[in-house]
């Protein structure tokens, strides 16, 4: 059946009665047209949950006068939903990202409508999620009603991001610009932790990293590799620069031998343009991508992740300060275990040694109370700050501690050290 085909936004989501869980797209892809025509129909519905990811330009959902209307559970917080988690007017669900799309296809969190931004259908008929496959590709497969904002700006993508046009219920098309992020500007601390954390890797490695200014001064000190792979959930413009520089090719891989594989974009225009319709660049559920079964597959995988705070012991805290969330658990321990399991695999936590403009040492004797702890002191291998790399991986906790100590900021080395004796009964 032909999806019904609406003049605005808030018609289209106007098929959202009460009580509905709703899945929202989410990173570059976030809907914001469907979501802001959310905000405005919600107000004359009760008790609808919207499940998400880290969204972009969501704010409109995050207004109190929806309180009762709408509520945000969240598998990632970001900048829309991050002061509704610590006021408790928003759910937090710590989980493996690549486990949302198992809790959706399992239906032990069920989908009622599903909102997403997609590509115009192609001539076969088939719409594509673009920039964002992610735990979208499952939420597509269950939802009782798919809505679609279809925007001619958005990237054809292949992999498994295609979606018929006949599955949507509603559409409304719109001409709008995609989020950027173009790459961060190179700070002194950024490119000090760069250059330890580009010491560790090798020519053949398959990398995954995030986005920002420590990944972007990693990949930015690259360019000598050769044979390097990609198999990341996130895919940004560092990565495009080192592809075009010849250091990437993809030829060592066990796993998609020849392809860039990642389940979502964040970057510029540039990177936008280099997707659209390009076979090289394969769009995979995270389900796939993040399955520490399928990322072992791949000799070499080298993991570089980022942290909020880790303890003398090696515990990485990721997703809050405290019992304040942050941002979520995500992929990184999907492919810190990966990489632990991959012949000749590493994984490395790089951070900047302060927090709070100095005032505050990421490294920490113990962590925060309530602190999540993402990545346990069993699995973590090396942890990178701009005073060098730390390497953990089969050391007792007296090593540990004397080695990160030394990578701390020296304003805080002494402290620590008396800190590590008062606490856990170690001279160092």
């Amino acid at each position: 059946m032909a999806p019904r085909v609406c003049s605005s936004a808030l018609e289209a989501v106007s098929l959202i009665g009460n009580d509905e869980y709703i899945w929202t797209h989410s990173m570059g892809a976030t809907p914001r047209v469907l979501l802001e025509a959310l905000a405005q129909h919600a107000m004359t519905r009760q008790n609808l949950t919207l499940l998400q990811l880290h969204t972009e330009e969501a704010e409109a959902l995050s207004v109190p006068e929806l309180k009762g209307h709408l509520r945000h559970r969240c598998f990632f917080g970001g900048a829309p939903t991050r002061a509704l988690l610590a006021s408790g007017e928003a759910d937090y669900v710590p989980v493996f990202l690549s486990e949302v799309p198992k809790l959706f296809r399992s239906g032990e969190q069920p989908i009622d409508t599903a909102l997403v931004q997609v590509s115009p259908p192609d001539s076969h008929g088939n719409c594509s999620l673009g920039i964002s496959v992610e735990a979208s590709r499952a939420a597509c497969d269950v939802a009782g009603r798919l809505i679609a904002h279809i925007n001619p700006q958005m990237p054809r993508t292949h992999g498994d991001s295609f979606v018929p046009y006949d599955r949507f219920a509603a559409v409304y098309e719109q001409s709008s610009p995609l989020p950027e992020h173009p790459m961060a500007g190179a700070d002194a601390i950024s490119q000090a932790i760069g250059k330890h954390v580009a010491s560790l890797v090798e020519d053949g490695d398959c990398l995954q990293m995030g986005i920002g200014a420590i990944p972007d001064a990693v990949l930015g000190q690259l360019a000598d590799r050769r044979n390097l792979g990609i198999h990341t959930e996130l895919f940004s413009d560092g990565i495009l620069a080192l592809y075009r520089s010849g250091a990437i090719n993809n030829s060592r891989k066990k796993v998609h031998p020849g392809k860039l594989v990642t389940g979502f974009a964040l970057g510029s225009r540039a990177l936008y343009d280099f997707v659209d319709d390009n076979p090289e660049v394969l769009f995979l559920d995270i389900e796939q991508v993040n399955d520490t079964s399928v990322i072992r597959r791949n000799p070499q995988v080298m993991a570089i992740n980022s942290a909020l705070q880790v303890d003398i012991s090696g515990q990485v805290c990721a997703d809050s300060i405290g019992t304040r969330i942050y941002s979520g658990v995500g992929g990184q321990m999907d492919f810190i275990r990966g990489a632990g399991l991959s012949p000749g695999g590493r994984s490395v936590i790089a951070l900047p040694s302060t927090a709070a403009n100095g005032a505050v040492s990421r490294i920490a004797p113990v962590l925060s109370p309530g602190a999540g702890v993402v990545t346990t002191r069993a699995h973590v291998h090396y942890i990178a700050t701009e005073y060098g790399c730390a390497n953990l991986r089969g050391r007792s906790i007296r090593e540990r501690a004397r080695a990160l100590i030394d990578i701390a900021h020296p304003d805080f080395r002494e402290s620590l050290c008396r800190e590590t004796f008062e606490l856990w009964g170690l001279s160092i």
